[in-house]
């Protein structure tokens, strides 16, 4: 293909929300966008069609750099009440994102997610950057698996932009090893899924994937 046929290719893909693209200096890097695929699985396809569903998750982990994952989704909310929905321990537990977090959510404070089918601390970590409601930056150690607990500490950030009467919300989970395991960001599409759905009709997702994740 061309140049120009690749890059009329990537705009479509953009314009679907199946890529993400981020600027850093004067490269515009493409990311494959698995939450809209997981949006119609979650609530369309069947259970018998799950292997599929995670077989796409799988590819973008191939085909993009490991090292940054980015994931889009829109969500029809206000940023005060999705910033709420990302804060608040009591709505994080409607759609399986732990019951309880421990934090002030300013600058330097600890923050820690706890789940009630689940013993301890399921991971913990530094508020770095609280500007609410439009960007939270966390450092993040996953404690749920000795596997998880060996890569250490990596960094989410948040990102929400009005559009409309809708948000974009962009989650940026990065600062991961080449090899990480898939159990450290493989979730996200599930809870970004969970928080959509919730937000938007006060309901929570009753896949079999998302049950399954509850009772982590």
């Amino acid at each position: 293909m061309t140049r120009i046929g690749v890059a009329k290719h990537l705009q479509l893909l953009e314009e679907a929300r199946l890529v993400v693209t981020r600027r850093k200096g004067r490269e515009k890097l493409h990311f494959l966008n698995p939450v809209p695929i997981r949006l119609i699985h979650d609530r369309w396809v069947s259970k018998y069609t799950e292997p599929w569903a995670a077989g796409l998750v799988g590819l973008r982990g191939e085909l993009e750099e490991p090292m940054e994952k980015v994931f889009e989704i829109y969500i029809r909310t206000t940023p005060e009440r999705l910033w709420a929905g990302i804060t608040d321990p009591a709505i994080r537990a409607k759609y399986h994102f732990g019951a309880g977090v421990d934090s002030a959510w300013t600058s330097g404070s600890k923050w820690m997610l706890v789940h009630p089918d689940a013993d301890g601390v399921l991971a913990e970590g530094e508020n770095l950057v609280v500007d609410r409601p439009h960007r939270l930056v966390q450092t993040m150690d996953v404690l749920w698996s000795e596997d998880a607990k060996r890569e250490g500490t990596s960094r989410v950030t948040w990102e929400i932009e009005p559009v409309g009467d809708s948000c974009r919300l962009t989650v940026i989970h990065d600062q991961l090893r080449d090899d990480a395991p898939a159990e450290l960001y493989g979730g996200w599409p599930m809870i970004l899924s969970g928080l959509k759905t919730w937000l938007e009709t006060g309901e929570t997702l009753t896949t079999p994937g998302s049950l399954m994740y509850g009772k982590t």
